[in-house]
């Protein structure tokens, strides 16, 4: 395993990664989990195309959640920790092209949401999780994911700074919801999850593979929109004929 410490986080470079043409940047298993809560300061922000997400289905399927409609052409698994700073670059910008297409009907997504960088809750990454499982129940799971990623705090993710996300979202805050945070209703199903993400043999995130082949992570083209459009194209997604 090679790993190489940049500013201040610790970047695994795997060789099960290598094989799956993984990330040679992303947040493993070393990475240092912050311990402090998010204050009150933290900044909430929602995606630009939130309109256009709040209209994507999205249901569970048994350790995923799968986003976009069933009979898509392509089939785009990502694997992302709600704690990773370069899952957050990825969510912003090759992630909103991905849902994109997802909305155009031309791929479904398929979410395996980790929870690695928790290290017994010191980053909320389980917190985190329970809380998107949560708001698939509620219909706003494309929405509500993308402002949580948006809004990634320096510290840890918490259960009073999930629900001030979730404010952001219309019409996900209501009982059932906030019961699901309060007592992490999805606990269970979170370690389901993953145990998912581990089964892949991937040893970081952000990692994203189109019909089973791994894209976006060598050339860095995840962190660019207009980039990983292409290279989604040049996968077979979105392309003409």
């Amino acid at each position: 395993m090679v790993r190489i410490r940049r500013a201040g986080h610790v970047v695994a470079a795997v060789a099960a990664a290598a094989l799956l043409g993984g990330a040679v940047v992303g947040c493993g298993a070393g990475g240092d989990a912050k311990s402090a809560d998010a204050d009150a300061t933290a900044v909430v922000r929602t995606s630009p195309i939130a309109d256009r997400l709040a209209k994507l289905p999205a249901k569970v399927d048994g350790a995923k959640v799968v986003v976009g409609q069933p009979d898509a052409p392509h089939t785009a698994q990502v694997l992302v920790d709600p704690r990773c700073g370069y899952c957050a670059k990825f969510e912003g910008a090759g992630g909103e092209a991905l849902l994109e297409l997802a909305g155009e009907g031309k791929v479904k997504v398929e979410y395996l949401l980790a929870s690695f960088l928790d290290q017994g809750g010191a980053s909320g990454s389980v917190k985190a999780v329970n809380a998107l499982r949560a708001s698939v129940d509620a219909g706003k799971f494309a929405e509500y994911n993308a402002a949580v990623f948006a809004s990634q705090p320096k510290g840890r993710f918490t259960d009073e700074y999930l629900l001030r996300i979730a404010d952001r979202v219309p019409g996900l805050r209501g009982e059932a919801f906030d019961k699901a945070v309060a007592q992490e209703t999805h606990k269970e199903w979170v370690a389901e999850a993953e145990k998912g993400f581990e089964a892949t043999g991937a040893q970081g995130t952000p990692l994203v593979l189109v019909d089973g082949n791994p894209v976006g992570a060598k050339d860095g083209s995840m962190f660019d929109a207009g980039a990983f459009t292409a290279t989604l194209k040049a996968a077979g997604v979105g392309a003409a004929g």
